[in-house]
């Protein structure tokens, strides 16, 4: 694979910290997002070739311009990995709505941001890789996670759609799916609304313990996940979206298998509205 310029949200942990240290040591120029002069400083002793820009996705209004500036410093971008985001844990009757808005400002509409900052310059070079992180929370989902699964389901549509766009210029799009990984979306980055409802501890109380009990001990190791990314981008088929993880395979298929049998179950009464 030619070397290439990278552009990855959320740069300073996480997914993105161990995607932009693969690409580096491959020899890919990395410019990644950080929204605080502290992350900089860290970033710039721990990861000195990194190039760091101060952006927040849910500066909406911003995001073009740090993007040009990207750009015109350190020449054209050729993969966005937009990988920013978080997880939120609360049983729904519990979240309030406000914690709903702030997770889809970050995962949704921050996510969409970026990529359509760059989808003119994609379009007009008629070459680019876009792969937007969801989750296997994307096509599944579990109790206590409506919020951040509602906000992967919403990016992973959106991500179709957005293939499907781009596909006649040359543009990839591709969704990243993991399953549970080694970093701190279950730990320090999880917003967790606290609870309320006692009629609903039988059921989530156990969810949020075991969650709690393997933070750090999952068997995704982010590295893996990083070899995988540059395997991703060195494909010139790429898939609209890459399972990553055991888990992930195992609970995405059992889902389509559930979904398969629901419609053959009630294919009869989904036939008898037509005509």
């Amino acid at each position: 694979m030619s070397f290439k310029t990278f552009f990855i949200t959320g740069a300073n942990s996480g997914f993105g910290l161990a995607i932009a240290t693969a690409a580096i040591e491959a020899g890919h120029k990395v410019i990644g997002t950080i929204r605080s002069e502290a992350s900089r400083d860290k970033l710039s002793k721990n990861l000195p070739a990194l190039h760091p820009v101060l952006c927040d996705v849910t500066d909406f209004d911003r995001i073009p311009v740090v993007i040009q500036q990207a750009e015109e410093e350190h020449g054209p971008v050729d993969v966005l990995i937009n990988n920013a985001g978080y997880g939120h844990e609360g049983v729904l009757e519990e979240s309030p709505i406000e914690e709903m808005r702030r997770q889809f400002d970050v995962n949704v509409f921050g996510a969409v941001a970026v990529a359509k900052a760059f989808l003119p310059r994609f379009r007009e070079r008629r070459s680019g890789f876009i792969v937007n992180v969801t989750s296997m929370g994307g096509m599944i989902t579990m109790p206590g996670i409506a919020y951040y699964c509602g906000s992967k389901f919403a990016l992973q549509g959106i991500s179709e759609v957005m293939r499907s766009e781009m596909a006649p210029f040359g543009v990839h799009v591709t969704t990243l799916c993991p399953g549970s990984f080694r970093t701190d979306w279950a730990g320090r980055s999880m917003v967790r609304t606290e609870r309320s409802i006692a009629d609903y501890d039988s059921l989530f109380d156990p969810i949020r313990k075991a969650r709690q009990a393997v933070s750090g001990n999952q068997l995704g190791d982010p590295q893996k996940l990083a070899a995988a990314v540059l395997t991703l981008i060195a494909s010139d088929n790429p898939p609209p979206q890459l399972l990553l993880g055991s888990d992930a395979l195992k609970h995405v298929t059992a889902r389509i298998d559930r979904l398969k049998q629901e419609i053959e179950t009630w294919t009869d009464l989904t036939l008898s509205t037509d005509g």
